[in-house]
């Protein structure tokens, strides 16, 4: 597959107009690029993201692998907003400190009824993955 369904702009708007709760407030996740079998999304961590300790919290990085691997998944099928998460499954690595986080995701598989992905999670600007997450989508049939 050499193109997405949809263009980054597209799939933004797609996101914007039928989740608009995740941005609820204030805009807190920003699509940065979608590409053959690949997103990449930032978290820009607020107070509302960390939890005690100064570091951002488990849900905050489970929503923000979650939330990239349905971006990745509509650029390349187009807008399905019925695609639903099966499973989703975590290993937190290394304590990110308190601000902004970048999702890079990579579709291991996009089949015509289930996509499987992989999410690697850094702080902003750092090497270390700090957050490895991989999930399953379920893709509706066709009507």
């Amino acid at each position: 597959m050499s193109t997405t369904a949809m263009t980054l702009e597209d799939t933004i708007a797609f996101l914007d107009r039928d989740f608009p709760q995740m941005n609820a407030g204030t805009r807190a996740y920003h699509l940065e690029a979608v590409g053959p079998l690949s997103a990449r999304m930032r978290l820009d961590g607020g107070t509302q993201h960390l939890r005690p300790g100064g570091t951002v919290s488990g849900p905050a990085m489970m929503a923000l692998a979650d939330y990239a691997l349905y971006a990745a998944i509509l650029a390349n099928i187009g807008p399905v907003a019925l695609a639903v998460t099966t499973n989703l499954a975590f290993n937190f690595l290394r304590r990110p400190g308190p601000g902004s986080l970048v999702a890079e995701c990579r579709l291991l598989k996009l089949g015509r009824r289930l996509a499987v992905g992989e999410v690697a999670i850094r702080s902003l600007g750092a090497d270390e993955i700090v957050c490895h997450a991989t999930g399953t989508y379920s893709i509706p049939p066709e009507r």
